[in-house]
């Protein structure tokens, strides 16, 4: 990678990891905290506060999506993180459930992870996009485990007033990162082009199956996460602890996923090593819902199950950026961001009917049968076409007899062609194409109407 992609990656990286703090550091403390505001001894109301956050993000991730496809990345990110920090700031004084759900609300509003994603893509070459989703994956779940281990300890020294304080004031260290670090993307296409993108547009059988992947990955982790840290306390290791598990086991995790992600990325195949990974992640629930296991035994299981998710974080994002079309990106990867919150949504809310209603090991055999519907929605998927490291830029003149409707598809469909993009206003074709392996003449056919 380039030394403009390596500084774009991590402080993205760092952008993205930043705003995840917001949902992961509540986790730990908040429950317990709840029961110090007024009405926080309602559990369905501390519920929402929870998951809340993640149903605002879930509700606005193609908006901000589509705003970024049309005026370009940074402001909406400069929007959305300035309100994440408003609603952090609010919390701060939060005395009752309710302020306490608003703020949290209020947070998720701040839905800047798929503009993120998309200006990352925007920023790197197709060959090295795996890399950079990597480094926002791995952010990802470094920032859970920086959570797990020090929300406690924050919470007794600073209080939930102060957790609040923190995240709204790395929000708007977050917003000098973006305005001083990261570069300017190229200007946006969307803007110069006379039809919209719509979320309809860029649904296809391979996105689709990318988003169901993502959706239940999230529902995995929060369902478990409902029973793992009172399993943990139930076999001897307890809650002030449990650090000493998870931040090895985070840290391994990352290790153990390097050469996953390389094998895919250098050989183009991405297809067994998610294939491979969410069946890890099938056996680890199933050995989970199966035995009555000790502490030895339940961190390899969590080590098992941590390489799987980093190795699926990385690469479903990384894919969806590579399947969908360029004039789309953003509204594509808010659609996959959606699909992602409303997983952390829904992973709560099933996690925590299934444990009350039939026990942990329900919790664990249920996410695995949803890694089984995952592992048979992903086995029809379709690999991304090979990377081809130089594509020529050509432009077309479109003949005035030509109909613009439906003209960007056809070319984008045309063998050798990657990226088609017809700019209504000046007649115009523009395309990236395969040197040496493009139709030329269905090319010129299309764009001057010739039979």
């Amino acid at each position: 990678m380039s030394a403009a992609e390596v500084r774009a990656g991590a402080s993205l990286a760092g952008v993205y990891g930043l705003r995840m703090l917001g949902l992961f550091f509540i986790l730990p403390v908040f429950a317990v905290h709840a029961h110090t505001l007024r009405g926080g001894e309602n559990l369905g109301l501390v519920g929402i506060a929870i998951g809340g956050y993640g149903l605002a993000q879930g509700v606005l991730q193609i908006p901000y999506g589509m705003a970024s496809d049309r005026w370009g990345r940074k402001g909406p990110i400069y929007i959305g993180l300035a309100i994440f920090a408003l609603g952090s700031f609010l919390g701060v004084g939060a005395h009752d459930i309710w302020t306490a759900i608003f703020a949290r609300i209020l947070q998720g509003a701040g839905a800047i992870n798929s503009v993120a994603m998309a200006l990352a893509a925007d920023l790197t070459r197709e060959q090295h996009r795996t890399k950079i989703m990597a480094m926002i994956g791995a952010s990802i779940g470094l920032m859970f485990a920086v959570s797990l281990v020090g929300a406690p300890l924050l919470y007794r020294y600073i209080g939930m007033g102060g957790i609040f304080a923190l995240t709204g004031l790395l929000a708007l260290l977050a917003m000098a990162v973006v305005r001083y670090y990261v570069p300017d993307p190229p200007a946006p296409a969307a803007r110069r082009r006379a039809e919209s993108t719509s979320a309809w547009a860029l649904i296809d059988a391979q996105l689709v199956r990318l988003n169901v992947g993502i959706f239940i990955l999230h529902i995995v982790l929060y369902a478990m996460f409902v029973v793992v840290p009172p399993l943990l306390v139930a076999s001897g290791l307890p809650l002030s602890e449990h650090w000493k598990l998870y931040l090895p086991v985070v840290l391994g995790s990352f290790v153990l996923m390097v050469p996953a992600i390389l094998y895919a990325d250098r050989r183009n195949r991405p297809k067994p090593v998610l294939l491979t990974a969410v069946a890890l992640l099938m056996a680890v629930e199933a050995l989970l819902a199966a035995a009555n296991l000790h502490i030895a035994p339940l961190a390899g299981l969590m080590l098992g199950f941590f390489v799987a998710f980093n190795v699926l974080e990385a690469m479903l994002p990384a894919l969806v950026s590579r399947m969908a079309p360029s004039h789309g990106r953003g509204v594509a990867i808010g659609v996959y961001n959606t699909t992602q919150t409303l997983g952390v949504f829904f992973g709560g809310l099933i996690g925590g009917a299934t444990a009350q209603r039939a026990g942990t090991s329900a919790v664990f055999a249920t996410c695995a049968v949803l890694c089984v519907l995952w592992l048979l929605v992903a086995a029809g998927m379709r690999g991304p076409a090979p990377v081809v490291n130089d594509l020529g830029s050509l432009t077309f003149s479109i003949a005035s007899g030509v109909n613009l409707e439906g003209l960007r598809e056809a070319l984008a469909a045309v063998r050798g062609v990657r990226e088609a993009e017809v700019l209504a206003e000046q007649r115009v074709a523009r395309l990236k194409v395969v040197p040496g392996q493009w139709d030329e003449s269905s090319v010129r056919k299309l764009v001057t109407g010739e039979v």
